[in-house]
């Protein structure tokens, strides 16, 4: 019943004193929306559920009182309503009373997707990465005065806790639409159920393609195929930021190639960028000769730039790195992982398309890219930092991170393998979603290997499923877990997580072999086990 009522999907271009009210405003994407209108001036209301959220802080800082649901919400003053997919308009009661107002009701996307038609929008997409680099983006435009706007689907540290980014350039301009079309809006975009279908991109970053959401793609090519029609929505002269050490990623560039001749291609790896990138590209969907016309004319960004990456010391809590075209410059990055690096590349990468797009020459912002690439220090659940402690004199990291599918977990953890080299690492795993879980069951097998001892609970569900649909338990996953890893018996599981807080102390205080000075505690997944990581620091 979503066709029902006054449902517009697009904003108003001056937004300035639109009374806009948000359903689910407490949802992270949600609420980092209501930041971005909020900066162009609109009046924002929202209601949702009861529960605290950390996104509360978000709307208390801008003066927001959240409201419980009810028709009552639903003012005379309200123009706009926008509202989180998991909210029908036919059963939420502010839904209920909008339609029967005949007010504009948009969802999430929608509204999202809306914006960014108004402005010179980067989109930012890919199975992995795409919070931290669309969070590394904003943090170099921070640096940056320019008009622009960044949202990310998480806190972002060097924002100040927020999620997102307006620079003082950007609040400075005036609410005439034709004076703000040619400022930058940046945002995550998600491939979920083609949400990113939406979007008006005139760049995209491709971080990763691979199967995921299982339970809308059936299939890798289904997925792939998503992405490539994404890239079509780029504009004649649009450019595609992918990643050449993604096969997915270089897959899906070259479909997209075969399609859009006429749009930039611009690839960022450690891989060799000579001609056909060293790819073995399915020849049944494209040529690797069609990326080989490519590189005589379109991988060099600016006809200069080349964005391969050389990767040097990790040192002091940083990973430097060099980037071709910047010649002997050192960048540092506060957050572990060469996946991170690549991120980081991505993001200058853009920035410099967004520095071009305002008249100026890239190379004069080397030094000023550098620092923003340095101040960032990740988001909320993307590698975060939760305490630093003593147990037993023995000295304690405890790191969430939200990484749920196999490669994100493998890679993550390799990173704080080399990062964190003198540490014995425990990671306690969730997997998030049944679906997930049985298709890549094989895959999330062999990700713990650089991790020293291995936790797993039962399969966090997701609402769009129904559990009894799948034989796959949290106890399969173990089984296939134990059979894997390099030491079976360093394998363990509690159902519920908190269950495990008592061997996990244990487990914290036992003294430390000679080669390791000390203990990294990580929680990682989608679901709930963020909760033992906080007791466990307390």
């Amino acid at each position: 019943m979503e066709n029902i009522g006054n449902i517009k999907n697009k904003l108003p271009e001056n937004l300035s004193g639109i009374h806009i009210h948000f359903v689910g405003i407490k949802g992270t994407g949600m609420a980092a929306l209501v930041e971005i209108l909020y900066h162009n001036g609109a009046i924002i209301t929202g209601s949702d559920v009861e529960e605290r959220f950390y996104t509360d802080e978000i709307l208390e800082s801008l003066g927001i009182k959240v409201k419980t649901f009810s028709k009552e919400n639903i003012t005379d003053k309200i123009e706009y309503v926008i509202y989180s997919s998991a909210y029908k308009l036919d059963k939420n009661p502010d839904l209920i009373a909008a339609v029967e107002k005949n007010l504009p009701c948009l969802l999430y996307t929608q509204a999202l997707g809306s914006y960014s038609s108004l402005y010179y929008s980067c989109g930012v997409c890919g199975v992995h990465g795409k919070t931290s680099t669309t969070g590394l983006v904003g943090t170099i435009l921070k640096e940056l005065d320019l008009p622009t706007q960044t949202l990310v689907g998480s806190k972002i540290k060097s924002f100040g806790d927020t999620c997102t980014f307006t620079s003082d350039a950007f609040k400075q301009l005036d609410s005439n639409a034709e004076n703000r079309k040619n400022s930058v809006f940046v945002a995550e975009t998600c491939e979920y159920q083609r949400h990113f279908m939406e979007f008006f991109p005139k760049n995209i970053i491709l971080t990763s393609v691979e199967s995921d959401h299982q339970d809308y793609y059936p299939t890798y090519e289904s997925i792939r195929d998503a992405f490539v029609d994404y890239i079509c929505k780029l504009p004649i002269g649009g450019n595609l930021i992918f990643c050449s050490d993604d096969k997915g990623a270089v897959e899906t560039a070259l479909i997209a190639k075969s399609k859009r001749g006429d749009i930039n291609f611009i690839p960022y790896g450690i891989n060799d960028f000579s001609c056909d990138l060293g790819f073995n590209a399915n020849p049944k969907n494209v040529r690797v000769k069609a990326l080989s016309e490519a590189c005589l004319d379109r991988t060099y960004f600016c006809d200069s730039f080349n964005f391969k990456i050389s990767l040097g010391k990790i040192d002091d809590g940083k990973q430097y790195f060099k980037i071709k075209c910047f010649g002997d410059k050192d960048f540092k990055l506060s957050v572990p992982g060469i996946h991170e690096v690549l991120d980081a590349v991505a993001a200058i990468a853009l920035v410099c398309k967004i520095i071009e797009h305002f008249g100026k020459n890239p190379i004069d912002f080397v030094d000023t890219i550098a620092l923003g690439v340095e101040k960032f220090s990740g988001g909320k659940r993307r590698s975060e930092i939760v305490s630093r402690l003593k147990i037993n004199n023995n000295d304690v990291i405890v790191i969430d991170d939200y990484g749920h599918h196999p490669t994100a977990v493998k890679t993550t953890l390799e990173g704080f393998r080399n990062f964190y080299k003198n540490r014995k690492i425990i990671v306690d795993f969730m997997s998030h979603t049944y679906s997930r879980t049985q298709s890549l069951l094989k895959e999330f097998s062999q990700s713990f290997g650089s991790a020293d001892m291995v936790i797993l609970h039962k399969i966090y569900s997701s609402a769009r499923e129904n559990p009894s649909d799948f034989e796959i338990t949290g106890k399969t996953l173990f089984d296939e877990v134990q059979k894997n890893f390099k030491n079976k018996e360093n394998v363990f599981y509690f159902e519920e997580v908190l269950d495990a807080k008592d061997f996990v102390l244990s487990e914290l205080a036992k003294p430390l072999p000679e080669d390791k000075n000390g203990y990294l505690f990580v929680t990682m997944g989608a679901g709930d086990n963020w909760k033992l990581g906080k007791e466990i620091g307390n």
